[in-house]
């Protein structure tokens, strides 16, 4: 039972301390941030005179030591002028000037060795806070907070042998009230610990009881979310395998069926047997195309950071698509028209932006009854570019519209195999968007046609 008290009492020690560091940390970090902005604007205009005043009132109001250091690590401006013109090799220097970091922070206690002139005097501990400064153009150097700790860390060593006085004199007072606490304090450790290994052995339907309050009950209510989204993930998965498996075994099916009517019937007439061919041939198109739209998917999933980003002259990309569907939309009667605002231009890879337009108008075209009307537009508003692709055909029941972007969901499966779907079309479509940042809706009302709009922040100016 002291055992007990004395893990609480090591344990709250340490989350006090860890909260502590994070708060002085924190504020450390932002006093030297904007300290270093500060000295950032003034450091090429202003003289050694204004600049060392500034830094000593900046000091004095952070109650520690600036260092100023230019980009070679040398100190150009010490508020105790002791190091002004040495080379700093610190670490947390170091990560700034030459890592790549925007800010570094560090503590060091008495036995260390370093850069000793920087404790001018102090035997205690000392925390070391820089930050990078930038005039705009690059980084030009680093601003170097030095502040003490020592207070810090006495008051934490007195909290810790305050704990230790306590917990003693509580195991020994009450044996009772001690394991009532103790068992308060590790019940909800144990239920996590618990569900963690139900979790471990395939069950993810299992949640740890949220009781409590603080970090306890915090860390049961993020495991709760974790074990839920990793529940829907693995839900997910099951599904997508399911459906592959299907619409793979489908057309693979079919085909079986008809190369053993044509083997076992050797008198088939030639205009069935030519007929049964063609049907063949149209189900290894069909297995062809998801087979490609599931390989793209997966290389989106792969590559969603390798995206060639240039700049895309929108207006001319979306002529383009229209003038390469309209013959598809004429054959079959249909009107396909454009309203396409001039000279629009944004970032973004040129070929997926193609894709994302010419999907979801080639799908249009294929959802729209012969004689139909798909109408493609290019605006901008309200700072973004908005695609919309419009058609009157037969349009989404409005329990479906959640559900079309979801991978294998199609709203008329007989008709989607008719004409050569997949199922995966707008799937690939919203990750597509999603790439640059975009979004993606439906509107939709059975019999009346459908319209999807893809809005795109604008990152480029028009041409």
């Amino acid at each position: 039972m002291g055992l007990s008290f004395l893990v609480a009492a090591t344990g709250l020690t340490g989350v006090v301390r860890d909260y502590l560091f994070d708060q002085r940390m924190h504020e450390d970090s932002l006093l030297t941030e904007k300290a270093a902005s500060s000295a950032a604007v003034v450091f090429d205009s202003a003289d050694a005179e204004e600049i060392s005043g500034m830094l000593a009132e900046n000091a004095k109001m952070m109650d520690g030591r600036l260092l100023l250091i230019d980009a070679d690590g040398k100190v150009q401006y010490d508020t105790e002028r002791e190091m002004s013109g040495h080379r700093l090799e610190l670490e947390e220097v170091l990560q700034v000037l030459t890592g790549g970091a925007a800010e570094a922070y560090g503590t060091h206690t008495p036995a260390e060795t370093g850069e000793d002139r920087l404790r001018g005097g102090e035997t205690g501990y000392l925390a070391y806070s820089v930050h990078e400064m930038n005039n705009g153009s690059g980084r030009i150097g680093a601003l170097l907070f030095v502040s003490r700790i020592q207070g810090l860390m006495d008051s934490l060593n007195t909290v810790q042998i305050q704990l230790t006085g306590v917990f003693a004199v509580i195991a020994a007072a009450s044996l009772v009230l001690a394991l009532f606490l103790s068992q308060i304090l590790t019940k909800p450790i144990t239920d996590l610990s618990r569900t963690m290994r139900k979790m471990g052995k395939g069950d993810l339907s299992v949640r740890v009881p949220v009781r409590g309050s603080g970090e306890l009950r915090e860390l049961a209510e993020n495991y709760n979310t974790m074990a839920t989204q990793l529940e829907r993930l693995d839900k997910t998965r099951n599904q997508f395998v399911s459906n592959a498996s299907h619409e793979l075994k489908t057309p693979l099916t079919t085909m079986k069926i008809m190369l053993e009517t044509v083997m076992y019937q050797p008198d088939m007439p030639e205009e069935l047997k030519q007929e049964f061919m063609q049907d063949m041939n149209h189900e290894i198109d069909r297995l062809t195309g998801i087979v490609t739209d599931l390989l793209t998917l997966t290389k989106m999933d792969s590559e969603r950071g390798e995206m060639k980003k240039e700049p895309v002259n929108m207006s001319a990309l979306t002529q383009e698509v229209l003038r390469l569907l309209t013959p598809a939309a004429e054959k079959r009667g249909q009107r396909l028209s454009g309203e396409v605002e001039p000279g629009l231009q944004m970032t973004g890879d040129r070929a997926r932006l193609n894709q994302i337009l010419y999907n979801l108008t080639d799908n249009a075209i294929k959802y729209t009854p012969d004689g139909g009307e798909i109408r493609v537009s290019l605006r901008e508003e309200e700072d973004c570019l908005v695609w919309r692709v419009a058609d009157n055909g037969v349009g989404i029941p409005e329990e479906d519209q959640e559900h079309i972007f979801e991978r294998f969901y199609r709203v008329d499966k007989a008709r989607s195999r008719e004409t050569g779907g997949t199922g995966l079309g707008l799937s690939i479509v919203k990750q597509l968007v999603s790439m640059h940042d975009g979004e993606i809706t439906v509107s939709s009302e059975p019999g009346k046609g459908s319209e999807f709009k893809v809005v795109f922040p604008q990152e480029g100016e028009a041409e």
